[in-house]
């Protein structure tokens, strides 16, 4: 059974889409690329259509990793055909929320609750207005969230 994974954060094109390329590139890498489906998506629709921001494909790129997605905002469908919808703060865990019927709330989580080291930071900071070191650790935070995000699914054996 494949996984199918939404990462989410403001306007998809730093966060989210950073999330997106390491979760791929880590299931590449562990042989386990069959297994799972990535997707990022924004709360906002400032920029739908757009390729990530060039600070957050630079700051991956320093990792092997590349970022494939195209922003696009969250849609209603998507609560029901993803099985994880991973927030990248709490205001977006909150948006998500408030968007979501009750019976797939469960599906929302924050990013960070799967970082080993993240001492009780509970969100991946926003790095749009900040300079490329910003974004550089970002990509560090959203390595160690998507392997702790990753060990847990291979832990976990997959719902019906």
């Amino acid at each position: 059974m494949t996984r199918k994974i939404l990462f989410v954060c403001r306007g998809n094109i730093c966060r989210s889409p950073i999330a997106e390329g390491v979760f791929l590139h880590l299931c590449r890498e562990r042989g386990l690329a069959n297994k799972y489906i990535a997707d990022s998506a924004g709360t906002g629709d400032w920029h739908v259509g757009q390729a990530p921001d060039p600070r957050a494909i630079a700051a991956a790129r320093k990792h092997g990793v590349s970022l494939p997605s195209i922003c696009r905002q969250v849609e209603l469908g998507d609560f029901e055909t993803f099985d994880f919808i991973l927030a990248m703060d709490r205001s977006n865990f909150k948006d998500l929320s408030a968007l979501c019927p009750a019976k797939w709330q469960s599906k929302i989580k924050l990013m960070r609750d799967f970082d080993p080291d993240f001492n009780k930071k509970p969100d991946v900071p926003d790095p749009y207005y900040g300079s490329p070191e910003d974004f550089d650790r970002v990509s560090e935070i959203l390595l160690h969230a998507c392997s702790g995000f990753l060990n847990s699914l291979e832990k976990e054996p997959p719902s019906s």
